[in-house]
C-alpha cells in the first residue's frame, strides 16, 4: 500500500469528529507541486461560515481554497467543501457544488464526494477516511475500490471516533488501515508535476 502510486490523480478525504487535528497532521504533508488535486469533506456547522482555508493556509505548501461551483480543478490544490454544500468532481475535471438532499444526515456528504470523483478518476484516485462519528464514507470508499483506486482507512484505534473508519472497513475490507503518520507519508510521496 505504501508503494508509489505515480498514475494518482486525485485524493479524496472524509472526516467528522476528530477531523480538524487529523487533517493538521496530514495536509501540510503535501508537495507544493503535487500532481493530484486533493478534495476534503468535513462535517462541521452548516449554519456558520468555515475557517478552514484560514486555518490551512498557513501552514500546507499546497494551495488551500474553499470549493467554488464548476470552477476548474487544478492539479495540487486542495478544496474543502463549502458548509451546507455537497462537493462533487465532474468530468473535466471540474469542481461542482450542489444543495440536494443531505446524505447521512450530511451536507457535505462523504459519500456523494468519493462516488463523483470515483467515476471521474477511477483507478487514479486514494481515499482516505478519518476519525468520525458517522457512517458516511462507508459506500463511497466501498465505490473508490471498485472503480479500482486506492483505499485507505484510518487506523481505528488511532481515531479520535472510530466509528466512521470501522464502518468504512466492514464495506471495504480491503481497505489498508494505517496510523496517521502513515498516511502522512503516503501523501508526501505522491507524485509530483515537475516529475518526468
Amino acid at each position: 500500500m505504501r508503494a508509489p502510486f505515480p498514475e494518482c490523480a486525485g485524493v479524496v478525504i472524509g472526516t467528522s469528529a476528530g477531523g480538524v487535528d487529523a487533517l493538521g497532521l496530514l495536509l501540510p504533508a503535501l508537495p507544493a507541486d503535487g500532481q493530484a488535486a486533493v478534495f476534503v469533506v468535513i462535517h462541521l456547522p452548516r449554519e456558520r461560515p468555515s475557517r478552514l482555508v484560514d486555518l490551512f493556509a498557513g501552514r500546507c505548501a499546497a494551495p488551500v481554497r474553499e470549493a467554488t461551483d464548476k470552477e476548474p480543478v487544478v492539479p495540487g490544490t486542495v478544496y474543502f467543501a463549502p458548509p451546507d454544500y455537497h462537493l462533487l468532481v465532474d468530468a473535466g475535471p471540474q469542481v461542482a457544488l450542489s444543495a440536494d438532499e443531505l446524505v447521512n444526515f450530511s451536507r457535505p456528504s462523504v459519500d456523494v464526494l468519493f462516488e463523483s470523483a470515483a467515476d471521474v478518476y477511477g483507478a487514479r484516485l486514494l481515499g482516505i477516511v478519518l476519525t468520525g462519528a458517522s457512517h458516511d464514507g462507508a459506500s463511497g470508499l466501498a465505490a473508490v475500490a471498485r472503480a479500482g483506486g486506492r483505499a485507505v482507512v484510518q487506523r481505528p484505534d488511532t481515531a479520535q471516533v472510530p466509528i466512521m473508519v470501522e464502518a468504512a472497513l466492514v464495506r471495504t475490507p480491503s481497505a489498508a488501515a494505517l496510523p496517521l503518520e502513515e498516511i502522512a507519508d503516503l501523501l508526501a510521496a505522491l507524485p509530483r508535476r515537475s516529475a518526468s
